[in-house]
């Protein structure tokens, strides 16, 4: 057939040889997928993944990057999502109706319980929430609508370490299903679901990419049942994620135990270091004992990444605090961590936590994949600045 030079830019018949192979997984960019007949269309469903029906619900790319993400966390379902927040948000609305009840622990990230206060406003949902401490007393909080418990494992910004098993043992006595934000260990230093957790979230923007250039989060289970609930809402909130972005994750799994053990053991360089200067009151890392919930981290996990906080002295006001944090030079000012460069932040503490029993300017410390001893004289000259 004659075509013209338009239709040939659109068209070809030139079809790549087979059996090219390399080690990076292919990039499928694909909105638009195509069907080998009208019987193979009506017969595919984007419920399941042995089929792909539209970019939107999957590409090969994205496929092969919940499966590596799920065999981490020893899960065996895992969806996609633009970002940790909106992974949250997939879970609450398919696991939510009007006249639900779902629990926070009071040091939750701050966007959750931002949701958490929307969806009391404006959806008829109850969030309420529950000091991280609280163990088995979880079971007094627990309503007849409660249908959800959402856990954070250590808080990242205070470090409080929830006792997990005995969340969900009183969780699931009362049929409660347990979610855990496991981004603060990125699935290598906690295995939530040996623990009891029903559904797992991480914030792949952190250890996952390990770039500081990539937002995107996940969703883990190993239930079909559960799965196949929050698919559904990942189909109706649009959830879906880009294959260059997927193709980044990807590409920083391979190094990411490496990473995270180096980040492990500078941090907790960085943080002996800080428990000797006078002017830290405390030094909230739950490798160190005086950290609430240090034993049920010596319990429960095998590492401790690179994010810890301090509490200065109270003696030290916010001005005070502040002009340290701008001193530092080898640390951005910067809410996220898992990268490779050091990042701080000050935090309100006392405005973010109903019943913040200390004193003193909390600030947080990622340490990134710096030399430690750079790290601890940018730290020495700043606090000179106090």
């Amino acid at each position: 057939m004659s075509r013209s030079v338009q239709t040939g830019l659109v068209h070809s018949d030139y079809t790549a040889p087979a059996g090219f192979n390399a080690y990076p997984v292919p990039i499928h960019h694909a909105s638009t997928v195509l069907f080998k007949d009208v019987a193979a269309m009506r017969a595919g469903t984007w419920k399941d993944k042995q089929s792909y029906t539209y970019g939107l619900h999957g590409t090969p790319t994205t496929f092969t990057l919940e499966a590596k993400l799920a065999a981490i966390e020893g899960g065996s379902c895992c969806l996609l999502a633009p970002s940790g927040l909106a992974a949250i948000a997939m879970v609450d609305f398919a696991l939510l109706a009007t006249g639900d009840d779902v629990l926070l622990p009071d040091n939750v990230y701050n966007p959750n319980r931002e949701l958490g206060n929307w969806l009391t406003r404006d959806f008829g949902i109850s969030a309420r929430y529950y000091d991280p401490m609280i163990g088995a007393g979880i079971a007094a909080l627990i309503e007849p609508n409660t249908k959800l418990i959402w856990t954070e494992a250590p808080g990242s910004v205070s470090m409080e370490v929830p006792d997990l098993p005995a969340i969900c043992q009183a969780a699931h006595a009362r049929g409660v299903l347990v979610a855990l934000d496991n981004t603060w260990s990125a699935g290598l230093a906690l295995r939530g679901f040996e623990l009891g957790v029903d559904i797992i979230m991480h914030a792949l923007t952190k250890y996952q990419s390990g770039g500081s250039d990539v937002l995107m989060g996940a969703v883990i289970t190993r239930e079909q049942a559960l799965i196949e609930r929050i698919g559904m809402a990942h189909m109706r909130l649009g959830m879906g994620v880009s294959a260059d972005d997927a193709y980044l994750v990807m590409r920083g799994l391979p190094t990411m135990k490496l990473r995270f053990e180096a980040h492990d053991a500078g941090a907790r360089q960085v943080a002996r270091w800080l428990k000797g200067r006078p002017e830290i009151a405390r030094v909230l890392h739950p490798a160190f004992e005086d950290c609430p919930g240090h034993a049920t981290w010596q319990r429960d996990f095998s590492g401790a990444g690179g994010l810890f906080s301090v509490l200065f002295q109270p003696s030290y006001g916010e001005a005070q605090t502040d002009r340290f944090v701008d001193a530092l030079q080898l640390f951005g000012i910067g809410y996220s961590w898992g990268g490779a460069n050091s990042l701080v932040m000050p935090y309100r503490i006392q405005a973010m936590r109903r019943d913040w029993p200390d004193q003193g300017v909390l600030v947080r410390f990622n340490i990134g994949l710096e030399a430690p001893q750079d790290l601890i004289a940018d730290i020495e000259q700043a606090l000179g600045r106090l």
